[in-house]
């Protein structure tokens, strides 16, 4: 098996889901006593959301650069960067760095096309949903993504930053996200993308009426397919 390096802490609760995930995953897979070859770099959220909220992108991308370095250093074999928006900074974050990072994009996108279907509501932080470094790369893979109307958006990034990072779910903000995923399947969205990492702490497939694709389960799938690899 290959050793898995984490980028995570952006924020902390989904990079908790990321090792649950990776663990269930190996064990269901391989059986008995195994699991995943982690290295986790979990970095303090605080100082990046404010660089996010800054605009300041250059310094986030160095701070990102050292710790896939570090990664690299200490034995990781492949990237995992535990944040949707952060893949915003993929470019630069692996600059210097020879291992490979799989993208959560692309693996997401690869997932919508082979189930056939063509065009993926998109929840996500506002960055993610209006940037084009995410709906680019579903656009690459053929698919045409659907974003929720400005009130959504905005109301999905606050949801996200002010509760969902901080590990706080409110019944009231999963019937707003239920309610919005029920717009963009009215607005003709065929799926639906989990596309935050923290999204799955509100919704799954028990509670949309669209095919559902939660990226973080879809990235750790991705990872693992990869570590075992030949």
């Amino acid at each position: 098996m290959k050793t898995i390096g984490i980028l995570g802490g952006m924020s902390a609760a989904s990079t908790q889901t990321y090792y649950r995930t990776l663990c269930d995953l190996t064990r269901a897979r391989m059986g008995g006593l195994h699991s995943p070859e982690l290295l986790i770099r979990s970095l303090d959220f605080a100082p990046i959301a404010a660089l996010q909220a800054a605009g300041d992108w250059d310094a986030a991308s160095a701070i990102l650069n050292l710790h896939a370095k570090a990664l690299q250093r200490g034995g990781a074999e492949i990237v995992l960067l535990a944040t949707n928006t952060m893949h915003k900074l993929a470019a630069p974050m692996m600059a210097g760095v020879t291992i490979p990072l799989l993208h959560i994009a692309e693996a997401t996108a690869a997932r919508i096309a082979r189930a056939g279907l063509k065009s993926p509501g998109l929840m996500a932080t506002a960055f993610t949903m209006q940037e084009s470094f995410y709906t680019g790369k579903l656009q690459a893979a053929g698919l045409t993504p659907i974003l929720p109307e400005a009130e959504d958006r905005s109301e999905i990034h606050r949801i996200i930053y002010a509760e969902l990072c901080r590990d706080i779910t409110t019944a009231s903000s999963r019937v707003s996200f239920e309610a919005i995923a029920q717009r963009l399947a009215d607005s003709g969205a065929d799926c639906l993308i989990l596309g935050c990492t923290e999204i799955g702490m509100l919704l799954s497939q028990s509670n949309v009426t669209l095919p559902v694709f939660d990226t973080t389960l879809i990235h750790c799938e991705a990872a693992l397919d990869l570590a075992l690899a030949p």
